[in-house]
């Protein structure tokens, strides 16, 4: 039976993807970072456990993640402030959801939403 799963993303530079997940979308370092030049990291934020590894210019390629969350216009209005790239404002979808996107720095798109289907 399957329990969870880690993404793992891919970066070209690790150093950046830390500052950036830490200081500007309020993740922590959950482990890594330690090696000079890091290569391997993972993330952590509530529940969400995300992990990321270097990777040459020829391994990279975009992904797009989605990341089901209890209130997305507070995360919206959280990282309004800190100079993310938003792919999308704050939106109700006609499939049922409340969500916004962002990128980051190496232009995964990651998207944090609701299930307004879900709601009372």
């Amino acid at each position: 039976m399957f329990i969870q799963t880690q993404p793992i993303v891919g970066t070209r530079d690790i150093q950046r993807a830390i500052d950036f997940y830490t200081k500007r979308l309020g993740f922590h370092l959950a482990f890594g970072g330690s090696d000079d030049p890091p290569n391997y990291v993972g993330f952590r934020r509530d529940s969400v456990e995300l992990h990321m590894q270097f990777q040459f210019e020829h391994e990279m390629s975009h992904i797009r993640l989605r990341f089901l969350v209890e209130d997305p216009d507070a995360l919206f209005n959280e990282y309004q402030g800190t100079g993310v790239e938003f792919a999308s404002g704050i939106r109700d979808t006609t499939w049922g959801t409340r969500e916004f996107a962002l990128y980051d720095l190496d232009r995964n798109a990651l998207t944090f939403y609701k299930d307004l289907t879900q709601c009372p």
